[in-house]
């Protein structure tokens, strides 16, 4: 059964991978690899999972990831800029590391943070960590976060990225159930065309997006 891109749209899609329970497609346009929306987990099954998550600011490990994307992009703001963390899930984190460097910030999570006023408004910096890989419908999703940047602006993601076939197989990221679209740096560049976005790649997941 041909499968859409849930990225793209295009139907120039085919199998890339299958195990015990999934099966994994690869997009011949944009290269994202996903996982079929009938494989998706419900909402519900969704959040019990989130629920169990226990990190936040007090966590001195949890910064150190965060670091990650927080370092380049902190580096890259002007002073006080206008944030947003996009799936900022139960414990935020990087919001706060972001308000104690003087920038100010909004939380948006559908399950945690379910604010619809954030939309009302323009950002300076659009933070996503660990975020995309569970996107169902990630070009909507990137899509709207693009659009609520100011010129100039950045987008700041954290995913691992899709490197071969191969290792892809033996991936500790695909045994994750609510992990269903998995981006490679091929994947990001096409989105710097297609929405007019500096790439830049700072770390093995991190990706910097800027607003031309």
């Amino acid at each position: 059964m041909m499968q859409t891109c849930p990225l793209c749209g295009s139907l120039d899609t085919g199998p890339y991978h299958r195990d015990n329970t999934r099966e994994y497609h690869l997009c011949g346009h944009c290269a994202l690899v996903f996982v079929p929306a009938w494989q998706h987990l419900s909402a519900a099954e969704e959040k019990a999972i989130y629920d169990r998550h226990e990190n936040g600011p007090d966590d001195p490990g949890y910064r150190r990831f965060l670091e990650r994307l927080f370092t380049p992009l902190v580096a890259r703001l002007p002073p006080g800029a206008q944030g947003l963390d996009f799936g900022s899930g139960p414990g935020p984190t990087l919001s706060v590391m972001f308000e104690e460097a003087g920038h100010r910030m909004a939380l948006f999570d559908p399950f945690y943070a379910p604010d619809e006023e954030v939309w009302r408004r323009r950002y300076d910096v659009i933070t996503a960590t660990e975020v995309v890989e569970h996107l169902a419908a990630p070009g909507r999703e990137i899509e709207r976060l693009v659009d609520h940047l100011t010129p100039g602006g950045w987008l700041g993601l954290m995913t691992k990225r899709v490197r071969s076939r191969e290792a892809f197989a033996g991936w500790h990221y695909i045994r994750d159930p609510t992990h269903v679209a998995f981006f490679s740096e091929s994947t990001f560049q096409w989105l710097g065309q297609r929405f007019g976005l500096h790439v830049t790649f700072p770390d093995n997941d991190v990706v910097l997006l800027q607003r031309r």
